[in-house]
């Protein structure tokens, strides 16, 4: 027992919130250094999204040689994909594997809560709260917190009225059941066109089900994933050189997909004939490199809607039903709100038990017991299936009594939008961090190599304030106000504000309409992070062991 009467186990140099793939490499990383560390999960199983998101055709939107870990030559060198997109149960498999391969189970409390997270200003420790299985609350001491809860963790589900009135099952593609569902004979409703539910309609409809209704609010621009066996000889080429593949991948805006580097020059200077069989030539490779066909598709629109144009064609000849295929093609810039990358989803509503129902200019008016009610319309199905989406990047931070110094509450900090510094920081909340968060690149890169660029950041830091004798660090109200003015007027330069997305959160009722990702590249991202440890940390109050604090003043650029 130490004297305040807790015991050893709940003295903590860190604490990490969530199990996905950020908590395991935060612990994986804490655990090399020497700092005693626990994650808080509260789900029965380690593996963050890949855990609840288990529904027909969920699978990973990015390469699976580069959405995986590069911190051991060993573990990425032993592990195989089976796929060029890994499904749902191999990148669950991959998150046991790293958890046991690392021995890091120990480390992790599952179906743990974290219901209160309060920073001490007298003991300058966070003071976390928790709910196990059973109902019993525990309490933890931290000097350091790392949010690793991740951007897609918290479901949306719309209020529709009548929802709960609605007779037979309803299923989210975020919490998924985990007993087979059995569609067979069945009339199901689909409400959403997202990421999600165009990787779930195409199954579904396979499933033998007797009918599927798609309820779309916007129409999605769908580009193949040309999706099979890993090829072994790609798989060989790239273990050869792997950490090469990695750092070439590292320079590209992305952080992945550097075998197709994006092209500078501009679409409206090149030929239409070139113009197309580079277009061509993307869509034949597949994934999200078409947004680079050309270097400035996402920065003027312009350019974007020849690309736009050039996938409403490809819908056009996918889609026998021209009405139908009418529907089916977006008119908002492409890109400003994510691409969606599925196979066969186009083609799915060429199938006699596939309808589309527009509900863009007649909202649904309401869920009933045997289907849903719009323009006056209503269609019945027996199962209903949610695929719209989540409370992205904020959500799950919003839904936790998170305070910082004098009991300021994270509610309060954001209630006009997600204000931080470099991504990772909040001021008010010293020792801090949040993996993959709002104002860093996370959205735009493979998620994993941003989880990565934080971890080795965050251990950094800490590493850097154990040397200097600081015991706290906390973000400027000065730099934090820089930085959300830079992510927002680097977002002017783009196309992202241009429609309505999850970007902006949009599609949560009441949330402030703020561009929450930086989308300048992860490239100039990780030299801006490194520039500001480079500099003392510049942008950050230190705190001294017995409460006194120096502010690193910002560096004019």
């Amino acid at each position: 027992m130490t004297p305040d009467g807790t015991s050893a186990l709940d003295q903590l140099d860190l604490l990490i919130v969530g199990a996905g793939f950020g908590g395991l490499c935060m612990l994986t990383k804490a655990r090399a250094m020497g700092l005693s560390a626990r994650v808080l999960e509260a789900s029965p199983s380690v593996g963050g999204t890949w855990y609840a998101n288990r529904y027909p055709g969920a699978r990973v939107d990015i390469q699976s040689l580069e959405y995986s870990f590069s911190f051991s030559e060993t573990l990425q060198q032993e592990w195989q994909w089976t796929e060029r997109y890994a499904s749902q149960p191999e990148l669950l498999r991959y998150a046991n594997h790293v958890a046991d391969r690392f021995d890091l189970r120990s480390g992790i409390s599952l179906n743990t809560r974290v219901t209160t997270a309060c920073f001490d200003d007298a003991d300058q420790r966070w003071e976390v709260g928790s709910t196990g299985e059973d109902g019993e609350a525990q309490i933890w001491h931290a000097r350091f917190v790392v949010l690793a809860s991740g951007p897609l963790s918290t479901p949306n589900t719309p209020a529709f009225p009548g929802l709960e009135t609605f007779a037979g099952p309803v299923l989210h593609t975020a919490a998924w059941p985990h007993a087979p569902v059995d569609f067979d004979g069945r009339h199901v409703g689909v409400i959403g066109t997202g990421s999600s539910a165009v990787q779930v309609i195409p199954r579904i409809a396979q499933q033998a089900a007797a009918s599927v209704t798609v309820f779309q609010r916007t129409a999605a621009y769908v580009v193949p994933a040309h999706n099979g066996p890993l090829d072994p000889v790609q798989e060989a080429r790239v273990k050869a050189d792997y950490q090469g593949f990695r750092a070439r991948n590292r320079q590209m805006r992305t952080g992945f997909g550097s075998d197709l580097p994006m092209n500078p020059s501009s679409a409206l200077t090149t030929s239409p004939e070139e113009r197309d069989a580079a277009f061509e030539a993307r869509w034949d490779a597949g994934g999200f490199p078409l947004l680079w066909t050309f270097g400035d598709l996402m920065t003027d629109l312009q350019s974007n809607a020849l690309v736009a144009e050039f996938v409403r064609g490809k819908i056009r000849r996918a889609v026998h039903d021209p009405a139908t295929a009418a529907l089916l093609s977006p008119h908002q810039p492409i890109g400003c709100k994510r691409l969606c990358v599925a196979d066969d989803y186009y083609e799915t509503f060429n199938r006699p038990n596939v309808h589309l129902v527009d509900v863009s200019k007649q909202p649904i008016e309401a869920i009933t017991p045997g289907g849903l009610r719009t323009g006056g319309r209503e269609h019945t199905f027996d199962t209903l299936v949610l695929a719209t989406g989540f409370d992205a990047v904020t959500g799950t931070l919003m839904r936790l009594d998170l305070r910082g110094r004098g009991g300021l509450r994270i509610q309060d900090k954001w209630r006009c939008g997600p204000l931080n510094y470099l991504g990772l920081t909040v001021a008010g909340f010293p020792n801090l961090f949040n993996i993959a968060g709002a104002g860093s690149a996370a959205a735009f890169t493979s998620v994993i190599l941003s989880i990565e660029h934080h971890v080795d950041w965050i251990a950094e830091c800490i590493a850097w304030l154990d040397s200097q004798g600081h015991a706290t660090i906390e973000a400027t109200d000065e730099a934090e106000s820089a930085w959300v003015a830079h992510v927002n007027a680097v977002a002017a330069q783009t196309v992202f504000l241009s429609c309505n997305s999850w970007y902006l959160g949009a599609n949560i009722p009441g949330k402030p309409r703020v561009f929450m990702p930086l989308a300048g590249g992860f490239p100039a991202y990780a030299e801006r992070c490194k520039a500001v440890a480079d500099r003392g940390y510049e942008g950050f109050s230190l705190g001294a062991p017995e409460g006194q604090k120096k502010a690193i003043a910002l560096t004019p650029d």
